[in-house]
């Protein structure tokens, strides 16, 4: 059965503490967020065997402990998921499901990256404590039936708020 986790990127530097949007790195926080979301994924007994990550420095560096538990995961980085939208974001999932890729993990950013979970958890009908907003470092898995993502099963949530 595929799987899928969402995690949206851990807390990021202020934007006027950066060169610009795309090179804003991890907070402290954000880095000691990751961690534990990656902790907790593991504690869960998550795999993965692809990971789809934005290539903005704070989604690469939110990837970082996750892939210390994904060692075998391959990595892809398209600019597309850059910011990219809930049907962006579904239709990469979607065409790396029927590729033949059995577990995924997707890294990205608000509001796509928000709207997508909770959209997976709507259809699971699993909407029970899942954040409103999708806090940085929230993440949430799904066994899927296939790989239209119409029958989900929410197996994990993460909130570092909670």
């Amino acid at each position: 059965m595929p799987s899928l986790i969402i995690m949206r990127h851990a807390k990021a530097v202020d934007r006027m503490e950066a060169e610009d949007d795309f090179e804003r790195g991890l907070t402290p926080r954000g880095h000691a967020d990751a961690a534990r979301a990656a902790q907790e994924m593991h504690n869960a007994g998550l795999r993965a065997d692809f990971a789809l990550v934005s290539p903005a420095r704070r989604t690469r560096e939110t990837y970082k402990p996750l892939a210390a538990i994904f060692p075998d995961a391959v990595i892809e980085d398209p600019m597309a998921l850059y910011h990219a939208s809930r049907e962006m974001l579904e239709r990469a999932v979607t065409e790396a499901l029927e590729a033949g890729v059995k577990a995924i993990v997707l890294v990205g950013h608000n509001p796509g990256i928000g709207e997508f979970a909770h959209g997976l958890a709507a259809r699971a009908e699993a909407m029970e404590g899942v954040p409103y907003g999708w806090p940085t470092s929230a993440a949430i898995a799904f066994d899927l039936a296939d790989a239209s993502l119409t029958r989900p099963t929410r197996t994990f949530l993460f909130n570092p708020k909670a």
